[in-house]
């Protein structure tokens, strides 16, 4: 019975949780109140409040569970990369390409990025929920920064970069490319941005002498 009420309690929580990113996805955390998201979950007050005791409090659980889904995905995607091929560039770009992919079968394109509209609204939370979204983009840097260092192993690049940006940019390309998606109306752009971030990394690197 303990098991099922925590099941129940859970299910409740996410049930909040997709309410929520929903809601703040479409109009931004100012307008998207409380209320609103009890009436949608058929809660009362009390039910809401056990969850969560406050909107930054709710934002910080939405914030963590959006990265952890990013990351496996990200696992998921690069793992797929890694048992095709062996060559660390190769893997690098196969995973890009597998990441189009799934941006582009989304049929109403990328609903957003709960780590950007919480930057935008950053005023509004407490220093843990910045310190979250930072430790993201940190996280995701080390990611991409251990691939290339490992492409590093076998090319070099045509110009000096720093390969902290160049890891950055996966990240950046991909929240650009939300915004120009939705700018254009155009769900597939986002798909077509990544892709040509693929090439321009794969023009990047040139072989090192001992693997021409």
């Amino acid at each position: 019975m303990t098991g099922a009420r925590m099941s129940k309690g859970e299910a409740t929580r996410q049930r909040i949780l997709d309410a929520a990113q929903a809601a703040i996805l479409e109009k931004g955390f100012t307008a998207t109140s409380i209320d609103e998201l009890i009436a949608e979950c058929a809660l009362t007050k009390g039910g809401f409040f056990y969850h969560f005791k406050d909107k930054n409090d709710l934002a910080k659980a939405m914030l963590r569970r959006y990265i952890a889904e990013d990351e496996e995905v990200y696992d998921r995607i690069f793992g797929q990369a890694r048992a095709l091929v062996d060559d660390p560039l190769q893997v690098f770009l196969l995973g890009l390409k597998l990441l189009a992919d799934v941006m582009g079968d989304m049929p109403n394109g990328h609903p957003g990025c709960v780590v950007a509209v919480s930057c935008y609204y950053e005023r509004m939370f407490d220093s843990e929920l910045k310190a979250i979204n930072t430790e993201a983009a940190l996280q995701w840097r080390r990611r991409f920064r251990a691939m290339l260092d490992e492409v590093g192993t076998r090319y070099r690049p045509r110009e000096p970069i720093n390969l902290d940006e160049l890891a950055d940019m996966v990240s950046t390309v991909l929240e650009g490319g939300i915004v120009m998606a939705k700018a254009l109306g155009d769900p597939v752009s986002l798909k077509r941005q990544i892709l040509t971030f693929r090439a321009l990394v794969q023009a990047l690197f040139v072989p090192l002498p001992e693997y021409t």
